[in-house]
């Protein structure tokens, strides 16, 4: 089975949430007709429409990254799961409740579990690592060139930019060698490959 119950119901939650945290930062670009867009003119209850376009800009980036780990460590013979970081998204929804300005979380993660002690090399642990960033940044290099090149629909472009921001985030983000980060698992595999 190539996903479990469980990571199915924590893809849904950690997609929910994110899109939840993320709404607000995003109900401009959510509302933008680009004929009549009014930011005062809101509806009281809900807002189901910025819910959906967080939803759909954000929680694919975090998902794709993440099964980029979880199928290249299965390449290799290991066992990996997707899991809702749902302490950090906890924290997230308290700092988007509180409004402090800035949000940081952690929104998903993929334990990866070698039961039969196969051989992996360090150089196999760095492409796990480097799979996820990887994604962003093709992702992140497509939406750049579908908007450079006038391929999408303008009223997608909104959309477009969203993913294409969120991506590079991501990769850069991703890639930074300290410690628990991606980028510090490729380069501490790279050196233990090299040295």
């Amino acid at each position: 089975m190539i996903l479990t119950f469980k990571e199915v119901f924590d893809i849904i939650a950690m997609s929910l949430i994110v899109g939840y945290i993320f709404s607000g930062f995003l109900k401009k670009y959510a509302h933008r007709s680009y004929d009549n867009y009014d930011p005062l003119a809101g509806k009281p209850g809900f807002d189901w429409k910025s819910l959906k376009f967080a939803v759909i800009a954000v929680a694919p980036a975090i998902i794709l990254h993440e099964f980029a780990h979880k199928f290249i460590a299965i390449s290799f013979g290991l066992e990996a799961v997707f899991n809702a970081a749902y302490f950090w998204l906890f924290i997230g929804l308290m700092m988007k409740i509180m409004g402090t300005g800035f949000i940081f979380f952690v929104p998903a993660y993929v334990s990866i579990i070698n039961p039969a002690g196969i051989g992996i090399t360090p150089f196999a642990y760095s492409l796990v690592a480097f799979a996820g960033p990887a994604v962003n940044a093709v992702l992140w290099l497509i939406t750049s060139l579908i908007i450079k090149k006038n391929l999408i629909n303008r009223k997608y472009l909104p959309l477009a930019y969203i993913t294409k921001r969120i991506n590079m985030f991501l990769f850069i983000f991703n890639m930074l060698p300290i410690p628990g980060f991606d980028g510090f698992k490729v380069f501490q595999g790279l050196l233990q490959t090299i040295f």
